[in-house]
């Protein structure tokens, strides 16, 4: 059956307008003024907002690390996405540790990471697409790059930290970015300085720093400065497209903008918490919920971020949603059933062994509707270019995604601009025991959510279900903004 979505406000990433929308098989087939369509499913909007499906470019289900495993899987972390108006989400896969030559064609390379993540994907709630981290670079892996296209996957994530685990040199963080180029791909890049952390660290433990406030100290912003700069003149001469994720300092906005005005091809995203949070949550007997890496700054840090947002630097806000337990040793109550997994008190003694990440899938769309939009920080149309229509044109599903276009899908959020909530753990729907916005007071939150053209949220119903989201091919040589 048809849908008619009657008299709603919609918001795009260029205008505000009222209007009807029409669905048919998973499709918007019509947007216009008083349409009268026989036997279709009227839903009214009126006085509410309309906006396209979120779209977050940076999360992590089901990652292992430091002995656990991030607690929102495939499923759950999908759902939450959904009550939050999110209807596309990009995971990372992991590149697999080199394996025995017998053993290569089932679990090695490239191929092997991405069959092991289709396997976790398999309970999917929503649609979503996958990155691949490159973290090492001999000549199979370079050969096999090219063979990602095929795959639907068109992004490359590199890291500049992480020494003897993740970090490429820079020499293979340039090969890698020439290959991009000639493949129509794009090279993300985790920007900090491995060998300034590693010494600082390593300092920290010898003299007994190991509250969790000593993640940020050990990890300054500098190294994200200065790394930022550095991966952007690699890619400025290998003429090839960069994207800075989790940008987190000022300095990072000033790089991103000089390289810019100068004709690099380089592109930021930053996250809600490097807007509202600081180094002095990591002092608080409960840091260890703020510990993610990059690190929370400054006030000064936040603020510039905002700016960088509002004058066009930064092009994007994912979330880097990685989420741990607080305290994985006493069970929460999802869905019925009790789930209790090692988080954040591994690290009870020791910052170095607190699991980085945090929750933030569900809570990007509303967040930043009150605090952005609402308080004036940016307009309703940024807002929707900045969570949904750039990532979906940087990643190459536009405007299938990101988009209220007769033919995109109809991945729509329907808004009660009005509705006044408390938010908190207990609204999010994400698999964990605690949350950055405990408390908040919002208004504007999400009252239905379709995912190609299906009511997947209504209100507070779910409706969705494992298994319900489908894997996005994403086209090559996408759009530079």
């Amino acid at each position: 059956m048809s849908i008619l979505i009657k008299c709603g406000t919609l918001v795009t990433a260029s205008e505000t307008f009222i209007a009807d929308i029409l669905i048919d098989r998973e499709k918007i087939i019509q947007i216009g003024q008083n349409l009268q369509i026989e036997n279709a499913e009227v839903v009214d909007a009126t006085g509410k907002f309309i906006t396209p499906g979120g779209v977050d470019p940076h999360t992590h289900f089901d990652l292992p690390m430091f002995g656990t495993v991030s607690s929102d899987d495939h499923y759950t972390g999908h759902k939450a996405a959904a009550f939050g108006g999110t209807t596309t989400v990009i995971d990372f896969v992991p590149l697999p540790p080199p394996c025995p030559p017998h053993l290569k064609s089932k679990w090695g390379g490239i191929k092997g990471g991405v069959d092991a993540w289709h396997k976790k994907a398999e309970k999917a709630a929503i649609d979503y697409s996958f990155h691949m981290n490159l973290t090492r670079l001999d000549e199979e892996i370079a050969a096999e790059i090219p063979s990602l296209r095929a795959m639907g996957i068109t992004t490359l994530k590199v890291f500049t930290a992480y020494n003897d685990r993740l970090r490429l040199s820079d020499g293979d963080i340039f090969c890698a970015l020439r290959i991009a180029k000639e493949n129509g791909m794009l090279v993300m890049l985790h920007a900090e300085n491995g060998d300034m952390i590693e010494t600082l660290v390593t300092e920290a433990l010898v003299t007994g720093h190991l509250s969790p406030e000593w993640h940020a100290k050990t990890r300054p912003a500098w190294g994200a400065v200065e790394a930022t700069l550095r991966a952007c003149a690699l890619a400025a001469q290998a003429d090839a497209p960069i994207y800075i994720v989790h940008m987190n300092a000022a300095g990072e906005v000033d790089m991103l903008r000089y390289v810019r005005q100068r004709g690099v091809k380089a592109m930021g995203e930053t996250c809600p918490q490097y807007l509202f949070f600081t180094e002095d949550h990591l002092r608080r007997p409960d840091g260890a919920k703020w510990v993610c890496s990059p690190p929370v700054r400054t006030v000064a840090d936040n603020a510039r971020l905002w700016e960088g947002l509002a004058d066009g630097t930064i092009q994007t806000i994912g979330t880097d949603h990685c989420p741990f337990f607080f305290d994985g040793t006493k069970p929460i109550i999802y869905e019925g059933k009790p789930v209790a997994i090692p988080g954040k008190e591994l690290g009870a003694d020791d910052f170095t062994k607190i699991p980085n990440g945090l929750p933030g899938v569900g809570d990007r769309l509303p967040v930043l509707w009150s605090t952005g939009v609402r308080s004036g920080k940016m307009t309703a149309e940024q807002f929707v270019a900045l969570t949904s229509t750039n990532p979906a044109k940087i990643f190459g599903l536009y405007p299938r995604k990101g988009a209220l276009l007769p033919g995109s899908d109809a991945d729509i959020v329907i808004w009660d601009p009005e509705k006044k909530v408390k938010y908190g753990v207990d609204m999010s729907h994400q698999r964990t025991d605690y949350n950055l916005y405990e408390g908040w007071e919002l208004t504007g939150y999400p009252d239905k959510v379709f995912l190609r053209g299906r009511l997947i949220v209504d209100e507070e119903k779910w409706l969705g279900k494992a298994g319900g989201g489908q894997f996005l091919h994403r086209q090559a040589d996408a759009t530079v903004l």
